[in-house]
């Protein structure tokens, strides 16, 4: 049998099944078919018009060039005022990281991080593509079945059973794709009771949802309820979600300046550093009016309710209101 040329890193991961799916979509579209394209996390939603205003700007001011690789000081300035105005964090201009969407930022957080076969603890139901940017960087993705009898939310004593010496990360994604889920204070804090008698475990928070919210309250951040976990956090976040920015591929990390000073020097030698253009756009969104935020939630909001009143009417299916995001994680079984 001929070897194969692909690399076993890439031979032990699939495609991702939302972008396929997606593609497929696309491409009956193209050939005229009638599609609903219910795959994709993307807002319907224009980006707001100030954003694209400053994009405009960008550009006829000629801030078309390479920027500095972890970002624009501009948009590094105004990640680090939301991360103090929104979360309550403080981080410094070396402590945060503008990366080509928060899914680079993941996967090149593992790159730099994973050893093979280094675990990463990841609560399900969960995005389609953690397990495999796990699998990529040669770690292991231990799965965590989070029922909805617990909101499927990870417990503080599936934790404690979940980690071992190998145990690398902890991700939590809150609001939560596909379900909605998302912590409390309280959970948080008896979450970091657990991690705090495993200090070898670091923390990824996957925040692209957090102002996704129907109760009309902030999104709580670990970090706020656990400072003493700082040092082992890695906050991931970005524009795509919260103001309908998905193509512009902003998202952001903060954390201990020695991980980002890694995230730096790898995206140095792979992606280089954000377009600039995008940089300058989400800085405006980051730093601009915000009203578009809360009139698109409650927008989702209404879709929510009204698609759960038909869901919950078809015999067989039933769904729980998802406190945040904005997705339906459907029941169909027994």
């Amino acid at each position: 049998m001929t070897p194969s040329r692909i690399a076993a890193r890439v031979r032990r991961i699939k495609p991702s099944p939302s972008t396929s799916a997606a593609d497929r979509a696309n491409e009956l579209r193209r050939q005229g078919r009638s599609i609903v394209n219910l795959v994709v996390g993307e807002p319907d939603f224009d980006t707001p018009p100030h954003i694209r205003q400053a994009a405009a700007a960008a550009i006829e001011k000629g801030a078309t060039r390479y920027t500095l690789m972890a970002g624009t000081v501009e948009l590094r300035q105004a990640i680090a005022a939301k991360l103090e105005r929104e979360n309550g964090l403080r981080y410094a201009m070396n402590e945060i990281i503008a990366t080509s969407g928060a899914k680079s930022a993941i996967y090149n957080a593992f790159a730099v991080t994973l050893e093979p076969g280094d675990e990463v603890i990841i609560p399900a139901p969960y995005w389609v593509s953690y397990p495999d940017m796990v699998l990529a960087c040669e770690g292991t993705p231990v799965t965590v079945a989070c029922p909805e009898t617990d909101g499927f939310k990870l417990t503080p004593a599936q934790l404690e059973s979940a980690i071992t010496p190998r145990t690398r990360w902890l991700l939590i994604n809150s609001p939560s794709n596909p379900t909605g889920a998302s912590y409390t204070g309280a959970e948080y804090r008896a979450l970091a009771q657990v991690l705090e008698r495993h200090p070898h475990v670091m923390v990824m928070t996957d925040d692209i949802y957090e102002h996704i919210r129907f109760d009309g309250e902030a999104t709580p951040h670990i970090l706020a309820a656990a400072p003493a976990l700082r040092e082992r956090t890695l906050v991931v976040n970005g524009v795509s979600k919260t103001y309908a920015m998905t193509g512009w591929r902003i998202g952001y990390a903060a954390g201990p300046a020695d991980l980002v000073k890694a995230l730096d020097t790898l995206l140095s030698q792979s992606t280089g550093n954000c377009c600039s253009v995008s940089q300058a756009a989400a800085a405006a969104a980051l730093n601009g009016d915000q009203s578009f935020v809360a009139e698109s939630v409650a927008i989702y909001k209404q879709r929510r309710d009204r698609t759960l009143a038909l869901v919950n009417g078809i015999p067989g299916l039933h769904c729980t209101a998802p406190p945040g995001a904005f997705y339906l994680y459907i029941h169909c079984g027994a």
